[in-house]
């Protein structure tokens, strides 16, 4: 189980708000047309919530994460984290709001080969000067089952250990919103429940929100609502459902695209 650390008050100059997302719109050029990926998109994510969106492909899941991570700028809209406007950042500004606000999980996970496990875990902090708390990366490390391969460098590791050494360092810097690409999609079904527990005690323990992007029923069935995309529009959302209501809400989006 993941404990809850001190989250720093209003005073401290970063009070907890919830991540708002405000007409984003986004197009791409397609030869002599334009492909509208994102149409007047509208979220709120609210603390101590865990949020996932489904849909199929291209249907504008990948473009709305890059645009909430400013990977990507919308043609118009507002995406809101801890009450900044990320939209009118310039990329060093993204670049710290990244490493101190958002937690990301990427489905390659996306480690340094050379480091070692305690150090790819604890980068975030270092890439921000900011002090490393070695019974901090321990207790981050023990929370998602890699304490004892703080030693070991990625290739040393299962795929599931390298990924529970991503949460652990998405989790270093306390972020607002832990945001969690495909967690389960190379998985077996022990690690993947392992996963999905830990993303529900992020929620629960620590009170932040997780943002996840999945095509697995099940894997959806862990969060509290689901929100299903196509053609870059929202077309509706589940509370509390289980897997096979979710499976079929799929596939009834599916039939009428």
């Amino acid at each position: 189980m993941v404990r809850k650390r001190n989250r720093p008050t209003v005073d401290e100059g970063r009070p907890a708000a919830p991540v708002t997302i405000r007409g984003v719109s986004k197009s791409y050029r397609s030869g002599a047309s334009r492909l509208q990926a994102l149409v007047e998109i509208d979220l709120v994510l609210e603390p101590r919530t865990f949020t996932a969106i489904m849909g199929p492909s291209g249907s504008g899941k990948t473009t709305l994460l890059h645009c909430l991570l400013g990977l990507d700028k919308p043609d118009s809209g507002a995406i809101f984290v801890g009450g900044t406007d990320i939209t009118g950042l310039d990329e060093t500004s993204l670049a710290k709001l990244r490493r101190s606000r958002l937690g990301v999980v990427f489905q390659s996970y996306n480690l340094i080969p050379a480091l070692t496990a305690a150090d790819n875990i604890s980068l975030p902090l270092r890439l921000a000067g900011e002090k490393i708390d070695p019974a901090t990366v321990q207790r981050l490390a023990d929370a998602v089952g890699v304490g004892g391969f703080l030693d070991h460098r990625p290739a040393q590791l299962s795929g599931g250990q390298q990924q529970r050494v991503a949460f652990a360092r998405a989790l270093i810097a306390d972020p607002d919103l832990v945001v969690a690409d495909e967690p389960t999609g190379a998985l077996d079904s022990a690690t993947a429940e392992a996963v999905l527990g830990l993303l529900r005690s992020i929620v629960r323990d620590l009170g932040q929100q997780v943002l996840m992007v999945t095509h697995d029923p099940v894997a959806a069935s862990a969060a509290d609502r689901v929100l299903f995309m196509a053609d870059g529009r929202w077309q509706g959302e589940l509370r509390g459902a289980s897997a096979t209501q979710i499976a079929a809400a799929v596939a009834e989006l599916g039939r009428h695209r």
